[in-house]
């Protein structure tokens, strides 16, 4: 686990921190979902069903993460293939809703909207903070943090946009922030199936 041969590692006492952490990401991306699936019904936003959807894909991405600490690297690999496979997902859903919303333009009610993306951006700076340690880990942790860098990035664009509405009194900023986090999600999830695959590929190493 590490390239050093003079500083050993306890690894069981690292998979233990790394299931403590994932179990407290894993809560609060559950409670955010639950919050911001309820806030964007009520504002009509669909920047905020975006980072709802991607808080649900988070949770489950943190609950396989917890299933296969300490796991083989091509136990791993299945697993972050299949997060990158999730996030895949959440930003197919996110383009339905930009879809729906572009022909049903309706100006979101920005006193939710903003509430919840303060609410959803602290949590979500939590969350990085727990896994900032483990961005260089190994590819089930590493994937971990990526979804959570997401997160926050997609914190900061909410409240952005929350702004936008605002000032503009329009829905516009509200789609197009939903369109550049569908963007993020692209980008993310072929970066994690990448990574995914070429541990997949990877020879196995020679025992003899």
């Amino acid at each position: 686990m590490s390239d050093s041969c003079c500083t050993p590692i306890d690894t069981t006492a690292l998979q233990q921190r790394q299931r403590r952490v994932l179990l407290i990401v894993l809560a609060i991306n559950a409670t955010t979902f639950v919050m911001m699936v309820a806030a964007a019904i009520l504002s009509g936003s669909s920047s905020l069903l975006s980072g709802a959807l991607d808080n649900f894909g988070d949770a489950v991405t943190y609950a396989l993460s917890f299933a296969v600490v300490g796991a083989t690297s091509a136990a791993q690999a299945r697993v972050a293939m299949f997060k990158g496979i999730m996030i895949a997902g959440a930003a197919l859903a996110v383009a339905l809703q930009i879809g729906w919303r572009a022909l049903h333009p309706e100006t979101p009610i920005f006193e939710a909207m903003s509430l919840a993306a303060l609410l959803n951006l602290g949590a979500n700076l939590v969350c990085l903070r727990l896994l900032t340690p483990y961005r260089s880990g190994d590819l089930n942790m590493a994937s971990a943090w990526e979804c959570s860098r997401n997160d926050v990035i997609e914190g900061v664009a909410v409240i952005m946009t929350a702004a936008a509405v605002w000032v503009f009194d329009s829905a516009w900023p509200d789609l197009i922030v939903a369109v550049a986090l569908l963007i993020v999600f692209l980008r993310s999830a072929v970066k994690v199936i990448s990574a995914a695959w070429r541990s997949l590929a990877a020879p196995l190493p020679d025992k003899s």
